[in-house]
């Protein structure tokens, strides 16, 4: 049975979320990456190649969602009844950490969720575990094109980009075909991955896509 309380709004779900978001608001990954042009930030975020030594400055920063994106995410994970969601881009766990609670409130579910960095698979790890949610989560460390490709479930109800914006389109595609009718693809920054937009915006692509909030793309798989 699905709970009638939202566990985010309970400890020790609500303890962790709290104590993330202060220390994301406290630091500044401008800091870490000072030294790049705009444009070469532009570009070392978008590229399929480069993103690794962008996103390794940024290694001990929590690339965190915002509050509004966290409860966006366990609204859709909730709305749609998700049992079954696949994240790209684990940082700390605080995007994982919403997804988690909604599939505690939903009744129960498997949460597939991606990162390169050993590190902070070790610390988002400890979050999932302080807030009791572990149970719910199977992290996979690595190159996502390759941990993405194999064993995926049968059917996915919700899918998180929020990792290297060059990939979004590669990502999307070993999902995909395990994506239900109705399923829900949610981009974070996704005006980064023009490449991205375009593939989910065509009038021929198979999704029903619209911005939302203020840097989310929102999908839904049409068939």
């Amino acid at each position: 049975m699905s709970r009638q309380i939202s566990t985010l709004a309970e400890p020790p779900v609500s303890t962790v979320l709290d104590s993330l978001f202060a220390q994301a608001e406290a630091s500044s990954p401008l800091t870490a990456i000072a030294d790049l042009s705009p444009d070469e930030r532009a570009r070392l975020m978008g590229s399929k190649t480069g993103y690794r030594d962008f996103y390794g400055r940024l290694k001990d920063m929590p690339l965190a969602v915002s509050r509004e994106t966290g409860r966006l995410l366990y609204l859709l994970a909730r709305g749609c009844r998700a049992r079954t969601i696949v994240e790209f881009g684990t940082s700390f766990g605080l995007s994982t950490l919403h997804l988690a609670a909604a599939l505690r409130d939903n009744g129960g579910g498997r949460l597939i969720t991606c990162e390169f960095e050993p590190s902070k698979v070790v610390r988002a790890q400890a979050n999932l575990t302080a807030a009791g949610l572990a149970d719910l989560v199977e992290f996979r460390e690595g190159d996502a094109l390759q941990m993405l490709s194999l064993d995926l479930p049968d059917t996915v109800d919700l899918l998180l980009l929020d990792g290297a914006k060059g990939l979004y389109p590669e990502i999307l595609s070993l999902v995909e075909r395990r994506l239900r009718p109705g399923g829900l693809v949610v981009a974070d920054n996704a005006n980064d991955s023009p490449d991205y937009l375009a593939r989910v915006r065509a009038p021929t692509s198979g999704y029903l896509s619209v911005p939302f909030a203020e840097d989310v793309e929102l999908s839904m798989r049409l068939g």
